[in-house]
Formats: structure tokens, C-alpha cells, sequence
């Protein structure tokens, strides 16, 4: 597994990837940062195309740019998870709906949803931080609310 890193305004971001798609990405320190990932190898992003893909969709996002680069993705997760990410990434850039409308989408349970929108891998790229509450709150971020506020104010997402 190719891994490397990422310096961000919000801090340093590790990605990881498979060979031919990214499988990870976390901000240092969140919860679930680096879950289940095993014999990883840091090397220059340039030496692998999926994290070279990665690194260029990031640097164009947060130059507070729509990135309109294709990443190839391959999160590990349960089926149930990877039809929750799968929907994330049907959500536009500069918009977010609610735990509740995401869940009637998959029709599933709000709390089910959370718990599968919570353990995405691939955070910003599987862009769970526009998820909200039912009220418009910043809740449910494993990288941190603060982290999540900036995310949304940087897309210009109206509706929170």
C-alpha cells in the first residue's frame, strides 16, 4: 500500500492507495484515522498515479475550486457502507441535506446512516461533511466540526 501525505489548511491529511485507486484519506489524528490499513509505504506522490490524483484534486479544492479531476476510489467497507458512500457522492459540491434526507434516500434508519457516513475511509473525496442534522447542525465529523464548518464556508454551502 502507497501512502503519503498532504499539507492542508486544516492540517496534515495521509492518503493512501492501493496501487490503482485511493483507499484512504484522513486528517492526522481523527477518528478512524488510518483504520485497518496495514504495510504501508510512504513514498512520493508523483511515484503512484492514484495519489498523484489525490494530491492534485486537493491542491485544486482547496484553492476553493470545484475539483473537476476523476480519483478512482476503493473504500473497504461493508456493502450496506459502500451504498451510504456510494449516495455521499451523488451530494454537489457547495450543498448538503440531512442525516434523515440521506437516510430516506437508502431507505434506511438516520442512525444506521450516521454510523456508515461516520466510518467513510476516503474523507473530503467521499464528501461526507455534507451531512448535516435535521436542523442544519454541524454534527457527526470525524475529522472535527471546526474542520467541517470550514469545509462547508469554503463550497459556500447555503443551506447549514
Amino acid at each position: 500500500m502507497d501512502c503519503c501525505t498532504f499539507s492542508s489548511p486544516l492540517g496534515e491529511i495521509f492518503i493512501a492507495a492501493d496501487g490503482e485507486a485511493v483507499c484512504g484519506l484522513w486528517f492526522t489524528g481523527q477518528k478512524y484515522d488510518r483504520a485497518g490499513l496495514r504495510d504501508m509505504v510512504l513514498t512520493e506522490a508523483e511515484n503512484s498515479p492514484a495519489l498523484s490524483a489525490a494530491v492534485d484534486w486537493l491542491e485544486e479544492y482547496f484553492r476553493g475550486k470545484e475539483p473537476k479531476i476523476k480519483v478512482k476510489l476503493a473504500p473497504a467497507g461493508t456493502p450496506f457502507q459502500k451504498r451510504v458512500w456510494e449516495e455521499l457522492l451523488t451530494i454537489p459540491y457547495g450543498e448538503a441535506l440531512s442525516y434523515g434526507e440521506l437516510a430516506k434516500r437508502l431507505g434506511s434508519s438516520p442512525r444506521a446512516v450516521g454510523s456508515a457516513v461516520g466510518r467513510n475511509p476516503i474523507s473530503l473525496l467521499i464528501p461526507c461533511h455534507r451531512v448535516l442534522g435535521s436542523d442544519g447542525s454541524l454534527t457527526g465529523y470525524a475529522g472535527g466540526i471546526e474542520r467541517k464548518k470550514f469545509l462547508l464556508e469554503q463550497e459556500k454551502t447555503a443551506k447549514y
